[in-house]
Parts: C-alpha cells; structure tokens; sequence
C-alpha cells in the first residue's frame, strides 16, 4: 500500500474507501480433486485517489491468471439476455446500422450480445481474453479474437479489420488494470464518426447501497461518470450521452466518441447526472469515511441472523454461484458451517466448489430434494428472477434471504 499509486493520474494512494481482508479470486471454483491442495489468498483493499477521485482496487494478481480459465457465461441469466438483445433492437436503429457496418464487442463472453446482430446481417465479431468462454462465442459462428484489448491490440486489429463503426463493452471497463492503455485502444480503433457504448457499475449506487460485495479482484476499478468523462476526455474521446439502468445493481451505459466529432453533443441526460453525484459529494473524500462501518454493520448482522436460524435447527441453502457471493460469503466468514449447499444453473460450476469457503455447487434440482427453509440468493441483483425460478420452494414455506442492501427475509 505504501507505493501504491493511482492508474489513471499516478497520485500516491493514502485514502481506503474498503477493506475486505484477505481474499482466493471470486471465480477460481474448485474441483473435488483440488480441496486439499490450498488456495491462494489476496488482499482485497479498495482506495479513492485523492486528486482524480478515481475508486480502484490493489493489484496483488495479474489478470492473465484471473481470466485463464474463466467460469463466468453470461448466457445463463434471461434476464440479462433479454437485456441485451433489447440494446441491440435499440442501437442499430439509433446509430443507422446496416450491412456495410464494422461492430466489435470488447470482452464478448459467450456470444451472448453479438447473437443478437444475426437478424440484421450486421458483421460483427468479438474479443475475448478467456479462451475456454471464446469457444462457445464461436460455436454460435461469431468471430472471436482470443486476446486482452489494449492500445497495441487495437492498432493490430484495426489493420486487420478496420475501424469500428460501433465498439461495445459491457462489464468490462472496471476488468482492465491499464485504463489508459485501454481506452487509447477504443481511440485507435473507432471511426471518426464512430460509437463507443459501456456498461459498468455506477459508484454511486455501490456506495448508497452498500454494495460491497461488487468489490473483488477481477474489478480494478469503480467509476462514476464524472470520473470516466474526465478519463475519456484525457484520450481525445468525450461522452456524449449516459442511461441508468437497473442492471447489476444499478448500472450506467455511456455513449462515446471522438472528441471533435461535432455530430454529436453533450445531451441532457449527461449534465442532470453529473450534477445528481455533486449533489451526493462523490468528489469529496469524507463521502467514503464511513462506508466501511456500513459494511462491518452488514457482516454483524449476518452472522447475528443465521446464527439465530441454525440454532433454532433451520436448514440453509444458498443460490447462485456468483462472484459478488463469494466476497460476500469470504469477508464475512460464513461457510458450510451455516450454508449446506449452493444452487447453480450453470453446468460448468455444478460439481465444483466455492472458492474461500469450499460450499459445494449443485443442480437446482437438489433444492426440491433437500427441501432447505431458508435460500440466500447471494446475486441480489437478480432476485425476481430466481425468487420466480424457484416459487416452487413455497409448497414447503421456504422463504428467501437477501444481505444488501440490507438484511430482508421475504
């Protein structure tokens, strides 16, 4: 921490804003085989620079290991599916897509956005540093480059493919620890009157509802807009529009481009919002002092509630494998000694198990046989979908549990 300092502007870190203790990477699952091997364990800290208010997590691991065999696929939540094929019935209309158009896809997962395009005959392709996700992007016969986007990947892929017309990245913005190099890329790869979109989670939401556990090492940085106009404008590129949106617990999607791209002007919704964080002082220091004590509240209160329901002989189940679970589950120290199992629909963490706490993933078939009183749904952002997925658990008056914001039981 000492010679930490900040990736943006390189000012020396001295102000934490979390935390969260010693940490494994949220997604390294293990295998049966691997439960008496040992796990490494980082710290997961979150500081604020004090001069460019950029939120950023400590680097203790490189992200070449943190994606090598990635487990996240973005495919298995509808929800999220039907959010993205929504984006893609938007843009094409807004920015006159068609098919003499270039869209890339930063990050693609599993295809499950550029799917989407088929139906208008819209090239597209993808870049995907996880090679076991890329394949399955590839399967549904969409072009993927296997590789971390960065200033030099862009000018090589630009050579190769040309500029992008629209540049899309979703959850991806916080994922790179060199954010200079990455957005000197989006620069270098988009069209004079091209579009960058980003999606990623919004600061404020993170700290008004004390979503500490979208905190983990995969995560380098938590932006605000005001932050992230500042960072664009520094590489010739500025922000011409932003949307709120519900995902992930509250999520902005910008609209960029290039900076003396007249086509397009700072619009409405960019100066209420920017106003909206002044308002909630996200620039000024003392805002993050007692964010922590919030999250000391939030773990006192967990353990005060399943310690209340396991002595009175209650069972607990949990759904959802996710990685804000798993620095959920790590930093509050609750384990299989509170938790009897984990529900996943994704086929390729069933069988596996949590990483820290070792909670063995299953099917969400097991929750019919096991039958558990109570279910956490650890991915909070979510709970509609998976309360409507598992109504089924009603017959037997299970009910559901979720910590953040705050503790609810319903």
């Amino acid at each position: 921490m000492e010679n930490a300092t900040c990736k943006f502007c390189g000012t020396k870190l001295h102000h934490i804003v979390a935390d969260l203790g010693a940490q494994p990477l949220s997604n390294e699952y293990l295998n049966e085989d691997e439960l008496n091997s040992g796990q490494y364990y980082y710290p997961l800290q979150v500081m604020v620079c004090e001069k460019c208010k950029l939120v950023q997590a400590l680097e203790y691991q490189k992200p070449e290991n943190i994606f090598k065999d990635y487990k996240y696929f973005s495919s298995f939540s509808s929800a999220w599916l039907k959010h993205c094929e929504e984006y893609v019935d938007m843009i094409v209309p807004r920015l006159n897509l068609n098919k003499e158009s270039n869209v890339c896809e930063i990050a693609c997962n599993d295809g499950y956005l550029l799917q989407f395009f088929k139906k208008y005959d819209i090239p597209v392709y993808g870049i995907e540093p996880a090679a076991n996700v890329a394949n399955y992007a590839k399967e549904k016969n969409i072009e993927v480059e296997v590789a971390f986007f960065d200033e030099n990947f862009a000018v090589d892929v630009s050579k190769r493919r040309g500029l992008a017309d629209l540049i899309i990245g979703n959850n991806v913005f916080a994922h790179v620890p060199n954010i200079n190099s990455f957005v000197k890329g989006l620069n270098k790869l988009l069209k004079k009157t091209g579009t960058i979109t980003l999606e990623f989670p919004h600061l404020l939401n993170l700290m008004k509802e004390n979503q500490f556990d979208t905190i983990y090492h995969e995560h380098f940085f938590y932006f605000s807009l005001n932050v992230v106009k500042n960072i664009f404008l520094n590489h010739g590129l500025k922000v011409y529009d932003v949307q709120q949106l519900p995902t992930h617990g509250g999520s902005l999607r910008i609209y960029a481009t290039h900076e003396d791209n007249m086509a397009f002007k700072e619009s409405e919704n960019v100066k209420k919002l920017l106003n909206t964080e002044r308002e909630f002082k996200l620039d000024i220091l003392s805002t993050y002092d007692d964010f922590s004590e919030k999250v000391k509240f939030i773990k006192r209160e967990t353990h005060r509630l399943l310690g209340s329901l396991k002595s009175e002989g209650k069972k607990i189940a949990a759904f959802g494998a996710a990685a804000k679970g798993n620095t959920f589950l790590n930093y509050c120290g609750v384990g299989s000694d509170y938790i009897d199992f984990v529900a996943d629909s994704s086929d390729q963490k069933q069988g596996r198990y949590l990483p820290g706490t070792r909670i063995p993933i299953v099917s969400p078939y097991i929750i019919n046989k096991e039958k558990p009183d109570y279910i956490i749904i650890l991915p909070w952002n979510i709970k509609e979908e998976i309360t409507e997925l598992l109504s089924f658990t009603r017959e037997w008056g299970c009910q559901f549990v979720t910590f953040i914001p705050e503790t609810q039981i319903f």
